[in-house]
């Protein structure tokens, strides 16, 4: 079946779904493949359970008019996007960097909501499947598509702006993430600049920090670009005000009161801010969007209990975004704190070095108390308390209860450190 026959289909259904547990009434279901599982095996599953139609790779799972063959799956998920997104024609906004890339993303779809019918990529849905899905999840009522993309290899962003075809692009830093897979900073640098290679072959705009030097020598022989800095130099200035613990930013005629802390998310802030005026967007409509802002799923979560302000930071974890994250802290004028660091991970053959490193600056800012927790944090040479695993941790607090009134969380998705939450409160 050709793509354009196949999203003549797909625009009779009320959506694409990969994943039989998220099927509603007249989804088109595709059944992708994975290392531990068939999708085709679902095909029939997902019929019974609503969709209109499932789109399979393998022909003895036809068992109707209703299921599909397609060669692979995967790429005529893909494809589809492709497709879907010349046929409705929104405006694509691609960003990608390797921190602050969801919270930059929902700043921007905040700001830019409240001038525009916009869709965001849900949660971190940032991959190879998470864009094609973000893009068929847009109809023609779609003006602006805020598309943020992940990866963790060469060449990944270069196949996800092919698909998405973006109008505007943002990198939100380069920093040491996923350096496994990339093997190293400059691949990192490499990689994440496929979107700026993307867009400048195609004489796009770019939205770029106008103090990132990386940022300024990947573009200094671009003119289609927008820069944004705290130096009337850029073309967009804006001040930092204060950052504690909360972050206050001055544009123009309005002080954004935000409700993210760090100066790590300064960036993130001042970019929506730049969209949102580069766009149109009104600074008092822009002002309500940021402020009305808070964040959620263990990012930069500032939780008040009983005995503790607790700083939740434990979506994820690498050496750049844990260094801003203990730097921040130390900078907090508020008394007796503890730090609660796990492992960062995908560093590869860089692991020991980067856990040495991060525990080394724990121990030079000289907090009150610290705890690593993670096979890489055991294995350092350092001061603080050290357990192998989650389980050693809450059994050491559960019996040892914090008498430091500050609390950093924070480490890599995989740690789960969000857990302890409980027995902080218990």
């Amino acid at each position: 079946m050709t793509t354009e026959s196949l999203h003549t289909l797909f625009l009779t259904t009320t959506g694409a779904v990969t994943d039989t547990r998220k099927i509603e009434k007249d989804t088109m279901f595709f059944a992708l493949r994975g290392e531990n599982f068939n999708g085709n095996e679902f095909a029939e599953e997902a019929i019974e359970k609503g969709a209109k139609f499932a789109i399979v790779d393998d022909r003895k799972y036809k068992t109707s008019d209703r299921i599909i063959t397609v060669n692979n799956c995967l790429l005529s998920l893909q494809e589809l996007a492709k497709f879907h997104r010349k046929y409705i024609n929104p405006t694509i906004i691609a960003l990608t960097g390797s921190n602050g890339k969801t919270t930059t993303k929902e700043l921007i779809n905040a700001v830019l909501s409240k001038k525009y019918r916009t869709v965001a990529t849900k949660g971190n849905l940032n991959n190879h499947i998470g864009v094609p899905l973000t893009l068929l999840s847009m109809d023609k009522t779609t003006e602006m598509g805020i598309v943020e993309m992940g990866a963790n290899h060469l060449k990944e962003i270069q196949r996800l702006c092919d698909i998405a075809t973006p109008n505007y692009g943002y990198i939100t830093n380069f920093g040491k993430a996923h350096l496994e897979g990339f093997g190293g900073v400059e691949g990192v640098i490499k990689g994440k600049s496929e979107l700026y290679d993307f867009l400048i072959g195609r004489y796009k705009t770019v939205f770029f920090n106008a103090e990132d030097e990386i940022q300024i020598e990947k573009l200094k022989h671009y003119d289609a670009k927008i820069g944004f800095s705290q130096t009337p130099k850029s073309d967009y200035q804006i001040t930092l005000k204060n950052a504690d613990p909360f972050v206050t930013l001055a544009f123009e005629d309005i002080t954004i009161n935000s409700n993210l802390i760090g100066t790590y998310n300064t960036t993130n802030i001042a970019v929506a801010i730049t969209m949102g005026s580069y766009f149109e967007v009104s600074n008092k409509e822009i002002k309500e969007a940021i402020e009305a802002y808070k964040p959620s799923n263990n990012r930069s979560q500032i939780i008040n209990s009983k005995n503790y302000k607790i700083i939740l930071d434990a979506y994820n974890a690498n050496p750049s975004s844990m260094k801003a994250a203990l730097d921040n802290f130390n900078q907090l004028k508020d008394t007796t704190k503890l730090l609660i660091l796990g492992d960062m991970f995908e560093l590869g053959s860089e692991a020991e070095k980067e856990h040495q490193t991060i525990a080394m600056l724990a121990e030079n800012l000289d907090f009150d108390a610290t705890i690593l927790v993670g096979e890489n944090f055991y294995k350092t040479t350092t001061n603080a308390l050290k357990f192998k695993s989650f389980d050693e941790l809450k059994d050491y607090i559960t019996k040892e209860i914090p008498t430091q009134k500050n609390i950093l969380i924070k480490g890599s998705r995989g740690m789960a450190l969000e857990r302890i939450l409980e027995y902080l409160n218990s």
